[in-house]
């Protein structure tokens, strides 16, 4: 900077001075002081001139560099959008290849969407000084964008007409990719969090409906759940619980566990629990150990075994009453299979002693032994039908039977043969429920319950008692006895008599078991009793202790509806000889028995009959078939080796419909009466059957069929 010379040197020079003037000799000396005084001041100034210049220039320098090198897209903008300057950031950010837009103005840049944004910036750049925009979208290349902030400066030059701004271009692609990964992340942890609080909700809902106790305690043995099931279990609210320690309901718990920590799961089987209460309970015991760093978890399983007990003894009865019922099945078979053959031996032997007692003529000594010969019979054919009764598994001919006069009935029978020293008594109650049963049946069951009674008291003196009632068995009697559940009418014998054991007790529906003398039971009159009320769809219940006698209920369903019918009445016998219509008529009798069939030849040729017998229902068939006309009835037998008495029927009904037929059987059941009925079978004969029974079947079945 130049400077202005000093006042004397101007003044010097308005008046000029002369060697010889006084001025001249005073003024130049100062005047050179002055020059060097102001030669020194323009040298310093010369220097900070120099060293501002060199500040300056280091300063642009820097500047430029800072400029060129900051890692942000730097651009220097004038009011006209014309980059006037840009780094090297800024030109590979906005121009990645040459083949891009170049760099010369920004608008252009600027996605249409923020141009508005943009130039409000610039706006209010120029007033404020300072502007940003942010998340702006630059469309880069042909299809590239940048979502970025633009933050504004203005510079300040007063040497500028137009105004420039310094623009910085922050990407914002990495900061929003990390944001939205930080957003994903959070709501990953959320979504996680509320899988934690719903997991923790599930095992909660799965720790408190849970059918086994469960119950956790920490590293000291206290309490910390106890779930509802626990509660009821130990008859202790989880308030109480929580805090106590475990031995306080597993006083073993604590040996236990220290034997099993081994593991991380445990079962410890059958232990012994308390109440809150102190009463014992057997439950069963597994444990699980947990872990952590801040210590550990032990959770106790326990399970009630008091319904598994009484199960387990309920199916010990259950199988117990399966393996009865096999055994009588299997009896009942076996008795049933004996029972044809038998019964052909006994029709033989009543047959022929009613033969012989006919050829012996009244007054023959021989009656008396005829008469024991066929009072041991009938006694034998009793026995078969109580076998039948115990073996027949098919439901019983039904109807409504008022057991009060049933019993009334059989109380009449009892008093005839009563012993003296045995008191009979009834207790009857008149609102007794109608029952569906077999009226020949039941009074057959009672009969037998009744002899068993009074045989109970031996010689010394006694009372048997029948009470008759209505009841409603409560469900623990209706499971053990496997009755469902309503009302039914209950009849039971009581004796006082030695009474029974347990064992004995077991077997008193055996066949043929029997604790009497030899001669004096048959062991199946209980084993009847037990198949009657089998086939009713009711029970037997039996309570007995020696000592103190016994009593036998039978329970048998009630109905609503029906009239209440009584046993039934024997028909009375047919004449010894035919009548006159049906004299000489032609009658074939099947069996597969000779003696039967050798019996019944005799039996209806005497009785004024022509008869035909067939042991082989091959060659009756080819009779049928030859000479089918010659024959007024045809009797068969039902069951025959090879050959069904039905097939029999069958094939006459195809050759002669109008011929009558008669089916014999000892063990006619539903089915086998159904089947013969629909096949045209106009009667059913029962083995053993009587001469007179027989004879009067085939006198009526021929008269029938000649008023047709």
């Amino acid at each position: 900077m130049r400077q202005p010379p000093p006042p004397a040197l101007v003044q010097d020079a308005a008046s000029p001075a002369t060697p010889d003037s006084p001025l001249a000799a005073s003024t130049v000396p100062q005047l050179i002081q002055d020059l060097r005084t102001y030669q020194a001041e323009l040298e310093s100034q010369n220097k900070v001139l120099r060293y501002s210049q060199a500040a300056s220039e280091a300063a642009s320098e820097r500047f430029e560099t800072l400029f060129s090198g900051v890692p942000l897209a730097l651009m220097v903008i004038d009011d006209h959008d014309m980059v006037v300057q840009s780094n090297a950031m800024a030109q590979r950010l906005f121009q990645p290849t040459e083949s891009d837009r170049p760099l010369h103005f920004l608008m252009p840049f600027v996605s249409p969407g923020c141009t508005e944004q943009v130039r409000q910036a610039f706006r209010e750049a120029r007033v404020d000084g300072h502007c940003e925009a942010t998340e702006v979208v630059f469309t880069i290349g042909q299809d590239g964008a940048m979502s970025g902030d633009l933050h504004i400066a203005r510079l300040e030059s007063a040497q500028e007409s137009v105004a420039q701004y310094i623009c910085a271009v922050v990407d914002q692609g990495p900061l929003l990719a990390e944001r939205r990964a930080l957003q994903l992340s959070a709501a990953a942890l959320r979504q996680r969090n509320e899988q934690l609080r719903s997991s923790e909700s599930r095992l909660e809902a799965i720790i408190n409906s849970a059918l086994d106790a469960i119950i956790c305690i920490d590293k000291d043995q206290r309490i910390t759940v106890f779930n509802p099931t626990a509660a009821a279990l130990f008859q202790c609210p989880s308030s109480q619980a929580l805090g106590s320690l475990l031995t306080r309901f597993f006083p073993d718990a604590a040996h236990a566990l220290a034997l099993n920590q081994i593991s991380t799961q445990a079962f410890l089987g059958e232990m012994l629990a308390l109440t809150a209460s102190g009463k014992t309970l057997s439950v069963e015991v597994s444990v699980s150990f947990e872990r952590h760093p801040t210590g550990e978890t032990t959770t106790v399983f326990a399970r009630d075994l008091t319904s598994r007990k009484r199960a387990e003894v309920q199916r010990s009865v259950l199988e117990a009453q399966l393996r009865e019922s096999q055994k009588m099945q299997a009896v009942g078979t076996m008795a049933g299979g004996i029972a044809h053959d038998f019964n052909n031996i006994l029709s033989a032997i009543l047959g022929n002693v009613e033969l012989a007692k006919e050829d012996a003529g009244p007054n023959s000594p021989a009656q008396v032994s005829l008469h024991e010969i066929e009072k041991a019979g009938r006694r034998a054919r009793d026995l078969v039908r109580q076998i039948l009764t115990f073996s027949r598994n098919e439901a019983p001919r039904r109807s409504p039977v008022a057991l009060a006069e049933l019993v009334s009935e059989t109380e009449r029978l009892l008093r005839v043969t009563l012993p003296p020293a045995v008191e009979l008594h009834l207790h009857i109650d008149p609102n007794t429920p109608v029952v569906m049963a077999d009226a020949v049946q039941v009074q057959q069951a009672v009969l037998n319950l009744c002899t068993n009674a009074i045989q109970a008291n031996g010689d010394e003196r006694g009372a048997v008692t029948i009470e008759l009632s209505g009841v409603e068995p409560d469900l623990r009697l209706c499971t053990r006895l496997g009755l469902a559940p309503g009302r039914y009418a209950m009849l039971s014998v009581l004796d006082s008599g030695k009474g029974m054991d347990d064992d004995t007790l077991l077997r008193i529906f055996e066949p043929f078991f029997t604790t009497k003398e030899v001669g004096q039971g048959t062991g199946l009159g209980l084993a009847v009793v037990h198949g009657v009320m089998r086939s009713h769809a009711g029970a037997v219940d039996v309570q007995s202790a020696p000592g103190l006698g016994s009593r036998f209920t039978l329970y048998f369903p009630a109905t609503e509806t029906g009239t209440a019918a009584t046993p039934s009445t024997p028909a009375p016998p047919a004449p010894h000889t035919a009548s006159e219509q049906v004299q000489g008529k032609h009658v074939m009798y099947v069996d597969d028995d000779h003696a039967l069939v050798f019996l019944v030849e005799r039996l209806l040729r005497r009785r004024g009959f022509r008869v035909s017998g067939f042991s082989d229902p091959n060659k009756a068939a080819a009779e049928l078939r030859a000479n089918a006309e010659a024959y007024d009835l045809l009797v068969t037998d039902f069951n025959m080796p090879g050959y069904c008495g039905v097939d029999l029927v069958r094939e006459a009904q195809r050759i002669r419909p109008d011929l009558p037929v008669a089916l014999a059987s000892g063990y006619i059941t539903a089915e086998i009466e159904q089947s013969a009925i629909q096949e045209g079978v106009k009667a059913l004969i029962h083995k053993p059957n009587d001469v007179e029974e027989l004879c009067a079947t085939v006198q009526r079945l021929i008269l029938d069929n000649a008023t047709v």
